[in-house]
């Protein structure tokens, strides 16, 4: 699963570039250091007039939810099943977005307790999760959630967990984001594990293990 991920300070200068942005998107981000479900995340769109940065809920509603409080916390979607999944299916065929992150944390059982391991690529920037989102319509409005696919865990991310948040190429981006394309056909390989070798792995300080813990001390290597 992916439960916990970052978007830094250094990332957010870099993001209007990586994903195509007006750097007007960003006025007023901060840096985040242990992103946790059920916040506000950063998203990425295809809009009529290029692509968007949205603010959405981790944490995806189904569209016939009564009351979210009540029903399972959606922050992750399996790729294996995704396409047929009644709280996917449609969102996978239409609504699918890019979570900008700059790292994300799995976590090693010690005899000392948990150990929170970051994982980032080789060169450190900034890279696009698979997401996928829904609008659910509330009694006080409408509430835009999103939730983040998982496939088998590479080599790297494995020895900690079998699971790791799917990560978009640059070159899939358009694929991606195309509210157009539907077929699971071309959809589906782009669930792929990430190659491990593009990615490292970094013990750091246990300060993540708390989820209200939000500062640069969260990525501080050991």
């Amino acid at each position: 699963m992916c439960g916990r991920y970052s978007l830094t300070d250094a990332a957010l200068d870099l993001i209007p570039v990586i994903f195509g942005l007006d750097r007007a998107a960003m006025k007023g981000m901060v840096g985040r250091y242990n992103v946790a479900p059920t916040q506000p995340i950063l998203t990425v769109l295809q809009g009529e007039e290029g692509r968007e940065a949205t603010m959405m809920r981790w944490g995806l509603i189904p569209v016939w939810t009564k009351d979210p409080k009540k029903g399972p916390l959606l922050i992750n979607a399996r790729s294996e099943s995704v396409a047929e999944k009644p709280a996917f299916r449609a969102a996978f065929k239409a609504r699918r977005c890019l979570v900008p992150a700059d790292g994300f944390f799995e976590w090693e059982k010690t005899p000392h307790g948990k150990q929170p391991i970051y994982f980032q690529l080789e060169d450190k920037r900034p890279f696009a999760l698979a997401g996928l989102y829904e609008r659910w319509q509330g009694p006080d409005g409408p509430v835009t959630s999103c939730t983040l696919i998982t496939t088998q865990a590479n080599d790297l991310v494995n020895t900690y967990h079998d699971r790791m948040p799917v990560i978009v190429p640059a070159e899939g981006f358009n694929t991606w984001l195309d509210p157009d394309l539907h077929d699971p056909a071309v959809l589906q390989p782009m669930l792929a594990p990430y190659p491990p070798g593009m990615m490292i792995a970094t013990k750091v300080n246990s300060r993540v293990n708390t989820a209200t813990n939000d500062d640069p001390a969260c990525i501080e290597p050991l």
